[in-house]
Order: C-alpha cells, then sequence, then structure tokens
C-alpha cells in the first residue's frame, strides 16, 4: 500500500494510504487474488490506538477499521471467492517485547480489535507476534469470540528456534492448545523459517510462514513510532527466488504460504505457479 501510494512513510504506515487514498486497497487485495491468493489481509494491522492518539486520529479507530472491512470485502465480492483475515499487528508498534504492555492493558485493548473485526472476517491473524507475553494477550483476548485464531510469531532473523524476544519458538506449543487453529511465523528472514517450521510441525496443528524482504530489522526500526524507510529491501528476494523457499516450507508440511514486507502479487503468482505445476493446487 505505502510502495503503490507513492506517499512518504509515515508511523501510520499503510493506514495512512488508506486514509489518503480511498479505493485504492480494494486494488491491491484484488491484484493479490487475481495472483492466486485464497485469503485477503485486513489493512487493520496499524489500526491501534497508539498509534492513532500521537496524530490526534484516535476517534477514526472504528471508522479505519470499517474502512479496512469494507474494501477487503468488496475485493473479495468482486473476485467472487476467498476469505477474509482480520489483522492484528503489535501494540507499541514494535518488535522489542520490553515495549509491549501486560497482559491487564493489551488484553483488553486487542479484545476490542477482535470484537470490531469479526463480524467481517473468517478468521483472525495475529501477526508479528514477538513473544510469549503477546501470544498469550493476543490468544486470551480472541477467547469466545467466536472466529478462528491464526497466530503469527516473528523470529530472530539468525536463528529460528527464537522468538524476537529470545524465547524458544517451542515455548509456543503449550500456549495454543485448544485457543488457535494455525500457527505462522511472519515478518522475518526467509532463511529463519525452516528451523521454526519443523518446531510447529511437533504440534497438532496447521502450520506455514510468509516472510518478508528485508536486509534486516534495524535498530531505527526498533524506536518508537517506526516508519519503513527505516529498513532497506533486499536484491536477491524476487518472486523466483522467494519461491524457492516456499516450496521449501511446503516439503516440510506448511500447508499456509503467503508473503510479508517487500513481497508483492509477482511473488503469490509464482507460488501459485509453482504448485501447480507441482499437482498442489488445482
Amino acid at each position: 500500500m505505502v510502495a503503490r501510494a507513492g506517499d512518504k512513510p509515515t508511523p501510520l504506515w499503510s493506514t495512512r494510504a488508506m486514509m489518503d487514498h480511498p479505493g485504492l486497497l480494494q486494488g491491491v487485495h484484488a491484484d493479490y487474488f487475481a495472483a492466486g491468493a485464497d485469503i485477503a489481509t485486513t489493512n487493520s494491522y496499524a489500526i491501534h490506538r497508539d498509534r492513532l492518539a500521537p496524530d490526534g486520529l484516535e476517534h477514526l479507530f472504528a471508522p479505519l477499521h470499517a474502512a479496512a472491512l469494507a474494501e477487503a470485502q468488496a475485493a473479495r465480492a468482486a473476485h467472487g471467492r476467498g476469505r477474509i483475515a482480520g489483522s492484528i499487528g503489535p501494540l507499541g508498534a514494535t518488535y522489542r517485547p520490553d515495549m509491549h504492555p501486560d497482559l491487564a492493558t493489551s488484553v483488553p485493548l486487542y479484545a476490542e480489535m477482535v470484537g470490531i473485526l469479526s463480524d467481517g472476517v473468517d478468521l483472525i491473524l495475529f501477526e508479528s507476534v514477538a513473544s510469549l507475553l503477546h501470544a498469550d494477550a493476543a490468544l486470551t483476548a480472541a477467547e469466545g469470540q467466536g472466529r478462528p485464531v491464526w497466530l503469527s510469531v516473528t523470529l530472530d532473523d539468525e536463528d529460528g528456534t527464537k522468538l524476537r524476544s529470545g524465547e524458544d519458538v517451542a515455548g509456543l506449543l503449550p500456549l495454543l492448545s485448544g485457543r488457535a487453529s494455525a500457527v505462522l511465523a511472519n515478518c522475518s528472514a526467509p532463511e529463519a523459517m525452516p528451523a521454526a517450521l519443523a518446531i510447529f510441525a511437533r504440534g497438532d496443528l496447521p502450520f506455514g510462514a510468509y516472510a518478508n524482504g528485508f536486509t534486516q530489522i534495524t535498530k531505527a526500526f526498533l524506536a518508537s513510532r517506526p516508519t519503513s524507510d527505516t529498513l532497506t529491501a533486499r536484491r536477491d528476494m524476487g518472486p523466483a527466488a522467494y519461491a524457492d523457499h516456499a516450496m521449501r516450507w511446503i516439503d516440510q508440511g506448511a500447508t499456509i504460504i503467503g508473503g510479508c514486507c517487500e513481497t508483492g502479487p509477482a511473488h503469490i503468482a509464482e507460488i501459485d505457479a509453482r504448485l501447480r505445476a507441482a499437482g498442489l493446487r488445482a
């Protein structure tokens, strides 16, 4: 969204682009569906009260969620099929666990977002979960709200057995039981995914991955209110190279595959073509 809008990145990320360019988001969703995607992820990752408040926009919390839902739903209706995942990113706009609120604070905030999204989506997708506390808060917030929950964690780029908090990915498994419908890893280097997927495979849930295409997560990005221009895109992660990674994840048993930051519809189209060529997709 930010790239397609062509605007200067802000701490509101794609929320700002959605506000300033009505209808652009529907086109992005449509391009992903046309490329072979089965799921549209709502542009609600960054619609948190703590992100809106510094710009005096907290009063738009509900309307922005409604706009994100409407554009995803319109794209699905035009495509004629597909599911919608309600995205919820981390509080504090950060992967740093020391900046994530405690359970007493975070559970009600996440629960509010689950509630506002649930009627318009097929599932809730918690993304970029960086710690076990974050995972527990997300899963607790979604309890009893009537939608399947997919939990997606972000990994140490150098060691896929670790969350960005430094905690073991294996520590997730007991938290997931009876609370999640799938477990994934996202916004981490593609090379980190296999180690995490091997751990996910020890559980009893469907699992998968969608990696980013950044050279690294920088210190500037871990600061308060980061912007995407503090990160650098890799030059070796075009559609073919990314699909090579994705097919290896599938060989490990992954059944949910996608793309995170610095991937686009062309990456999804390449994965779709590989799956069809392998007879894994009709």
